[in-house]
């Protein structure tokens, strides 16, 4: 049995290899769909496994959850992925239902590292990020292997350090990790830290990326102790706090606890008007959520991965569709095979099973092939790919897996149709030449257009929204944000410098400097990442007007620098300290002015103080497009401005000004800070990258436009070059009759012409609908142009065109001889 089995299956191969090679312009034609939409399918399903494969990894992962903050203030709702600073001790005394309360605190990002070197020479690592203070819980949460040290003793006490693997190497080169144990560490020059223990380094794909660990003890000493540390009133996302849920504990009463906790403890003032309330964000959440930070980690996005999968999903339909509409337009050149086949006693379901053989093989080839092309894909998608996402096909079996099924899953919805019509031919019938008679060979021709027509809808519903992607993106990047943002520099110092006169005294060697126009001080610019806001009230006699607003520390240069309009008033006069402000138009109106000039001299209450309004400047776009501009302050205090905006005089026709203005500059600062980088962004770059996202989408929406455009004009010549050739005497006998080849081009051409304007009318409508969805993420955003539309179509057309113009062209200018002897 098991042997004549293998003597089937080798003669199906046989067969369907000689059928191969029979018909290599067409089977080439559906390797070469197959493989390009297997190879997209492979480079999606890379960067979709290796974002949903994140802290999968933990014990009890299910249970593990993130107690986060949400904020509710005048109308608008704010997040926190951290919490108050008690809140842990007090989950650990008082809540039940917990097995793990785990709660630690983030550190800075430009920690400064010293290590004791040879003759009391330091050796010093700048700018060093993933510290944190945990306490042994922590290493109970998230399991690390540990080379030296262990969890219960390590960060028992202040001023331990736990290292992992590859920091204890930067740090400590020479040095096994057991011989690290007891060496000295120093943050920030003045806390000395002692080396406990080292941990191997997380080897799966984690958010919790922290390579240093200090004891959060160190923390409780009164050197290191602030005043936020037992106060309820302050959040801040550095205060991040885990819990393992005990079995059968449900997240909504654990959450009810802590807001019950929070409740008891915290003391709301009278003229407290927000509203404070706590979630429980599950683990699987926090590598994908915007509103929650994840350790200053890339966040992903799942609508754009679902998005991707779709993507995916359609450039392997369209290589289906290919083979099943070239396969069931051959099939009555099969006919007399089949006929025979059947004669000689095969059964439906041996013919099914040879022409699934025929599938598979030609699926296997292109699965072959696309594993090839896959390494150039992801040096196209370099953009878009995230940093830690490899491709080994030996090292990663969960691929092998993922194209073995792809395998089996496409030559199934590749050949089952065309083996179901093939294996359905009544021999009879075959060998008389009536090989369609009373079956389905309408339905087919049916079929194959639906089909076709398909493929044209999702080519140009690919080419729409690359198209409106394209002009959103040029729109973000065009439009006249409310400021002047080009030839513009700004850099800024470290929050740990207090020294505001060192700052003001590098201010005063930049304006030597012959390529900068005018220096502006500021805690940032005026579209920036770095934000904060503050609750403001306004008292008009009737009611109280509370609101949170955006605030912004500058100086009188700050709106000539980048050429604000002021409405009404004045520039801010001079002063070290808050003592009056500027407001945008929006917080105007809502504090109930129908004119700037109506709130000029009116006094807004915040910190305590009364500041009068000396003027209202037009509104500008203080972060991207996708927001909305909020109501604004703007005003002045010396110790908070530490970001120097710089504009630079218009660059020369050698390109040399900003140049020789960044040399200089960088010069200066080395005198200024020699203990600091010389860092500075160009504003106009800084804005572009609010739209990072977008153009990675773009580039992706380029890409698959691409591939399905080559997709659908492979079918397209496929089923060209069939109807050509089922057409050649007829061809023959038009030109002999004094048909011109215009003439029968315009023959030949009109029926898939007819089909592409059917997906064209069908396109539309599924493309607009996706666009205005899309649009829906900007506060601000493009309109849906008729011409994105009429556009999609005519490259679709045009393509087409190219297609059949260049095959029709050719079997209308053979000699009409030839033609009449092809049969």
């Amino acid at each position: 049995m098991i042997q004549k089995t293998e003597t089937m299956l080798k003669n199906y191969f046989s067969v369907a290899f000689r059928n191969f090679w029979r018909n290599k312009t067409f089977s080439l034609i559906n390797i070469f769909g197959l493989a390009i939409g297997i190879s997209a399918a492979l480079v999606i399903y890379l960067i979709v496994q290796y974002d949903f494969s994140f802290d999968k990894f933990h014990k009890d992962d299910s249970r593990i959850y993130r107690v986060v903050s949400d904020f509710s203030f005048s109308g608008e709702r704010f997040y926190n992925s951290g919490v108050c600073y008690p809140m842990g001790n007090a989950l650990r005394k008082e809540a039940t239902g917990i097995d793990l309360v785990v709660p630690f605190r983030t550190g800075d990002e430009d920690t400064r590292v010293s290590i004791p070197g040879k003759n009391n020479q330091p050796v010093v690592y700048k700018k060093q990020k993933h510290l944190v203070f945990v306490d042994a819980t922590y290493f109970k949460l998230i399991s690390y292997k540990w080379l030296a040290g262990s969890a219960a003793t390590s960060l028992a006490q202040p001023y331990q350090v736990v290292l992992t693997q590859s920091r204890a190497k930067q740090f400590f080169p020479a040095l096994a990790p057991a011989d690290i144990i007891g060496k000295d560490i120093y943050f920030n020059d003045t806390v000395r830290a002692n080396v406990t223990g080292v941990v191997k380094d997380l080897e799966q794909n984690t958010d919790f990326t922290f390579t240093v660990f200090i004891a959060r003890a160190t923390l409780e000493t009164a050197r290191m102790k602030d005043n936020m540390w037992e106060s309820w009133d302050g959040t801040t996302s550095a205060s991040q706090l885990f819990v393992k849920l005990s079995q059968g504990t449900s997240a909504a009463s654990v959450e009810k606890s802590i807001f019950a906790l929070y409740s008891k403890y915290h003391k709301k003032q009278k003229d407290d008007n927000g509203k404070t309330a706590y979630a429980l964000q599950p683990l699987s959440d926090i590598h994908f959520n915007n509103n929650y930070d994840n350790f200053d980690q890339r966040l992903a996005h799942k609508p754009t991965l679902y998005g991707l999968l779709a993507v995916a999903a359609f450039l392997l339909l369209l290589g289906c569709i290919n083979f099943i509409n070239l396969t069931t337009a051959q099939s009555i050149q099969r006919a007399k095979e089949i006929g025979i086949r059947k004669t000689l006693g095969s059964s439906k379901t041996q013919l099914i099973s040879q022409f699934l053989s025929e599938t598979f093989l030609i699926t296997a080839i292109a699965t072959l092939l696309s594993i090839a092309i896959t390494p150039l894909l992801l040096k196209v998608f370099a953009d878009f790919i995230p940093e830690g996402l490899h491709f080994n096909i030996t090292r990663q079996p969960g691929i092998v897996l993922f194209l073995l099924a792809l395998v089996v899953v496409v030559t199934i919805l590749s050949g089952f149709y065309p083996a179901l019509i093939l294996s359905g031919f009544k021999p009879v019938l075959v060998l008389k030449n009536q090989a369609y008679g009373n079956t389905g060979k309408t339905g087919s021709a049916f079929l194959r257009k639906s089909l076709t027509v398909a493929q044209f809808v999702i080519a140009q519903v690919f080419i729409i929204a690359t198209l409106l992607v394209g002009k959103q993106i040029n729109y973000s990047l065009t439009k006249d944000l409310g400021f002047k943002k080009d030839a513009v520099v700004y850099l800024s110092t470290s929050w740990r410098d207090p020294d505001a006169n060192r700052r003001f005294a590098f201010m005063e060697k930049l304006k030597s400097i012959p390529e900068i126009a005018m220096i502006s001080m500021s805690n940032a610019p005026p579209s920036s990442n770095n934000t904060w806001s503050s609750s403001m009230k306004y008292k008009d006699g009737k009611k109280n007007i509370e609101s949170d607003v955006q605030m912004k520390m500058i100086d009188t240069n700050y709106l000539r620098l980048y050429k604000m309009k002021l409405l009404a008033g004045s520039n801010l006069p001079y002063s070290d300290t808050a003592r009056s402000m500027i407001i945008n138009e929006t917080y105007s109106k809502i504090l109930g002015f129908r004119h700037p000039q109506e709130v000029i001299g009116k006094n807004i209450e915040w910190d305590n103080r009364q500041l009068p309004v000396v003027g209202v400047v037009a509104d500008f776009h203080q972060r991207s497009l996708h927001e909305i501009i909020k109501p604004l302050a703007l005003t002045s205090n010396k110790s908070q401005s530490r970001t120097f905006n710089i504009a630079l005089q218009p660059q020369n026709a050698e390109g040399t000004v900003w140049k020789s203005a960044i040399a200089k500059i960088g010069k200066i600062w080395k005198e200024t800070y020699p203990e600091d980088e010389f860092e500075y962004n160009f504003l106009d770059e800084s804005i572009a990258q609010y739209y990072t996202a977008e153009k990675n989408i773009s580039s992706l929406l380029l890409w698959a436009t691409g591939l399905a455009i080559a997709i659908s004009c492979l079918g397209l010549l496929g089923l060209v070059i069939y109807i050509t050739n089922q057409r050649t005497k007829e061809i023959g006998i038009r030109k002999v009759i004094g048909a011109s080849i215009g003439q029968l081009i315009a023959l030949l051409s009109k029926d898939f012409l007819k089909l592409i304007a059917i997906a064209f009318v069908i396109a539309v409508p599924v493309a607009y609908w996706g666009s205005y969805k899309w649009l829906e993420n900007f506060a601000y955003k493009t309109t849906i142009s008729w011409w994105i539309f009429l556009s999609g179509g005519l490259i679709m057309f045009l393509s087409a065109i190219i297609i059949l113009g260049l095959r029709t062209f050719k079997a209308a200018s053979v000699n009409p001889v030839e033609s009449l002897r092809s049969e």
